[in-house]
């Protein structure tokens, strides 16, 4: 007999330490450099990027010692200097890149997409999917082909609050890109997810964080446990459709790879199961993000102590 998962989310519990951070960016910066990027080009504009990485390798006191923290797990030893620096510069090449995809810049990039016949075939049946990733790599390359591929519609599905921010800064890039993003927590919120799927559209959500409060299961994750979120996988199960692992990564240069991998599918699910069902895919997502981690350990963005118990967050 399967112990139950825990309850939902007290929506007036305390934010987690990541929520709570202040945005570092504002939207007339993201637009001066938007502004400088799309004039100047990319390999020019990519110059400033070191001066970036090194400001907030410097000034980022905290996000330095959980970047030191995660690459001492994911590396097997003590990372040097060049290691913090080249986690920092991985993150802000992808923000950078992010200009030039949300203004249809695909011709600078050089993307390999690996799994594309699962997702085509999961998708053909035309009842959507979900495609859980993280905060890795780059999510806006993987919604890049969505636009750029006719029958391939992705969507980004996320906390109100976090949506407004995003939705703010993708507006300085491009006032369009705001479209194809779902906020949870409106009265609307699962309405329009339901006809996002039922029109065939991949809903990807980041799936390697929690508020205080969510339901998590706490799992092995690269040698020690963590709390993953049971929410995402909760709602995939809740609306009976396939899920998918997803990732972007940055492979340096102008090089992306995207990744599509089975992760579960609750399609024909019965309710007395749900529970086990939903731990396992939980399960095989942490130890597929492990992977990933592994295969590719500067393109994991989470700076902060990810492995510090929820409860003292």
């Amino acid at each position: 007999m399967s112990v139950p998962l825990p309850p939902a989310a007290d929506p007036s519990a305390q934010q987690a330490e990541w929520a709570q951070r202040p945005e570092r960016s504002n939207r007339t910066m993201l637009q001066v450099i938007s502004w400088i990027s799309l004039r100047l080009g990319r390999g020019p504009a990519r110059f400033v990027l070191a001066g970036i990485s090194l400001y907030f390798l410097t000034f980022s006191p905290a996000a330095k010692v959980a970047s030191r923290t995660y690459l001492r797990r994911v590396l097997g030893r003590e990372p040097r200097l060049a290691d913090l620096f080249r986690h920092f510069h991985s993150f802000a090449s992808t923000i950078h890149d992010r200009i030039f995809l949300l203004n249809g810049r695909f011709d600078l990039f050089e993307i390999e997409v690996h799994g594309k016949a699962v997702i085509d075939e999961v998708l053909a049946t035309g009842r959507g999917a979900f495609l859980m990733g993280a905060h890795m790599g780059s999510f806006e390359v993987v919604r890049a082909i969505g636009r750029n591929q006719p029958g391939l519609n992705v969507a980004m599905v996320m906390y109100e609050a976090n949506a407004r921010k995003l939705n703010a800064a993708l507006a300085a890039i491009n006032p369009a890109a705001v479209l194809d993003i779902i906020p949870l927590g409106q009265v609307d919120s699962m309405l329009r997810v339901q006809s996002s799927l039922d029109d065939g559209v991949a809903l990807g959500i980041l799936s390697d964080r929690t508020l205080c409060g969510d339901p998590t299961l706490r799992l092995p994750f690269l040698g020690t446990d963590a709390e993953f979120p049971v929410g995402p996988m909760r709602l995939a199960a809740m609306l009976k459709r396939p899920v998918l692992f997803m990732s972007g990564l940055y492979l340096g240069g102008n090089r992306y790879a995207i990744h599509f991998e089975r992760l579960a599918d609750f399609s024909t699910l019965e309710r007395a199961g749900r529970d086990a069902a939903i731990r396992a895919a939980v399960k095989t997502y942490a130890a597929g993000l492990e992977r990933h981690c592994r295969a590719a350990p500067y393109n994991w963005f989470n700076f902060f102590d990810f492995w510090r118990p929820k409860d003292a967050a």
